[in-house]
């Protein structure tokens, strides 16, 4: 049971108006064409897993980065069209990403 309906439970005689309704936008990220790139990489003697080649718009590249650190539980950040995720997980995140619907390709190791 979701708020709205709780709502109506709560309140029968109450019709909402047109404008308090929220229109829900299309929250699935942009799959690209181009195949996606999973590296391996040390930096200051630390494993990075890299991800080059999402061609999406900005949000939907920041948005792939969260669901990717949060599906994993760990840190990472954005930086010139590259997702950068602390620790080797290459495996995990090429399962992740096909299972979006994503071509993706191990380079690397």
């Amino acid at each position: 049971m979701d708020l709205q309906d709780q709502l109506k439970n709560l309140f029968p005689d109450h019709a909402p108006s047109e404008d308090s309704q929220e229109t829900k936008k299309d929250e699935g990220l942009w799959i690209p064409d181009d195949v996606v790139e999973c590296h391996f990489e040390k930096r200051k003697g630390k494993p990075n897993t890299i991800i080059k080649g999402y061609t999406g718009n900005d949000d939907d590249f920041k948005q792939l980065a969260k669901d990717i650190k949060r599906h994993l539980g760990v840190g990472g950040s954005t930086k010139n069209d590259e997702i950068i995720i602390q620790g080797d997980f290459r495996d995990k995140i090429m399962k992740y990403l096909e299972d979006m619907g994503m071509k993706v390709k191990r380079v690397g190791g």
